[in-house]
């Protein structure tokens, strides 16, 4: 089963389908699609995007998929959102077959694939072959190594992790010891903790920083997890995680350790502003993810329509401290969460 949120003109639908007996259909589209393209065709007037994302439940995807929707809203577009419905389980096969199954169902003008780990890339190249644009989103691989794919817009990774060193090394006086956790190994975290920790290197070489564990994604292991690295750490006074969880992940062990740390981690969903807020964490690093998804958007209409669209578009970060809410409060609102 496959559940899917639809946005057109002036409409909402969730339900759930699982359509398998169009796939031959679904062939004879895509390789439609590839002569049309080729041959500078004018595109259908109906379009229809498909979003395409593992672990579609968890917040920080859900505050992606909304810029998607209601940027695709705007455009008057119909727009679905598919993947594997949990918050917990990053599952890429499941995904993949929901998708499949979509794609089966009915005719789509662009893909938008969530591709941070490249065993979905595979798929990306199916799509391609087939005549579908895809663009990614949160992260931007580099061009032509990802074959099928259009357009991607993320932040810029790296910069992320810059100024989170910078951020937490000048909050901490520059000195003391700090944890780094990421949600899994993959294409954004990676680079993030890796300049985090060059940053820190480079400008505040009397803080120490632990190598990278796993808290992953299921919240009590991963507080269970960083309290293990307390434990086994008593000098850490600062902790860095780079997966939308990570705010309440440390406020978690922090509470149940009876430690004082100074926190940083990623995206402004509701949980992590109310922390920040508080006072139990610092700052939060507002990946674009609102804007990512309606940038998603905007490329799909752009590659759809046949317009010339730029492959890299990198969208703007910030460190948000209680002084800068406001704002990401407000895209909450947005997003109706």
């Amino acid at each position: 089963m496959f559940i899917k949120e639809s946005f057109g003109p002036r409409t909402r639908m969730v339900g759930a389908a699982f359509i398998l007996c169009g796939l031959l259909a679904s062939g004879n589209d895509g390789a439609a699609m590839a002569a049309t393209r080729q041959a500078g065709a004018s595109p259908a007037k109906t379009l229809n995007f498909l979003w395409v994302q593992p672990l579609r439940n968890h917040p920080v995807h859900r505050l992606m998929q909304a810029g998607f929707l209601n940027e695709c809203k705007k455009l008057g577009v119909q727009c679905d959102v598919v993947g594997n419905p949990s918050a917990t389980i990053y599952d890429v096969p499941a995904t993949v077959a929901l998708a499949s199954a979509a794609l089966a169902s009915k005719h789509y003008s662009c893909v938008a694939v969530y591709d941070p780990v490249p065993s979905i890339n595979p798929f990306i190249a199916k799509l391609g072959k087939e005549g579908y644009p895809v663009a990614t989103w949160h992260v931007m691989p580099k061009q032509g190594s990802v074959p099928g794919l259009d357009a991607a817009t993320a932040e810029n990774i790296a910069q992320v992790g810059d100024a989170a060193a910078m951020a937490m090394g000048q909050k901490m006086g520059g000195k003391g010891t700090i944890a780094v956790t990421q949600g899994s190994y993959n294409a954004t975290e990676d680079p993030m903790a890796a300049a985090f920790r060059a940053t820190i290197a480079a400008h505040f070489p009397k803080i120490k920083v632990l190598p990278s564990q796993l808290e992953n994604f299921e919240p009590s292991a991963a507080v269970a997890k960083a309290v293990s690295i307390l434990q086994g750490n008593p000098a850490v006074t600062g902790a860095f995680s780079t997966t939308g969880n990570g705010p309440q992940t440390w406020a978690g062990a922090e509470r149940e350790s009876g430690r004082s740390l100074v926190i940083i981690g990623m995206d402004y969903i509701r949980q992590n502003l109310d922390l920040v807020k508080s006072g139990k964490v610092f700052a939060v690093a507002a990946q674009p993810l609102y804007p990512e998804g309606a940038k998603t958007a905007d490329l799909c209409d752009g590659l759809a329509t046949g317009k010339k669209v730029p492959y890299y578009n990198p969208l703007a970060a910030k460190i948000v401290t209680k002084a800068d809410l406001a704002p990401y409060y407000g895209y909450l609102k947005q997003a109706g969460e």
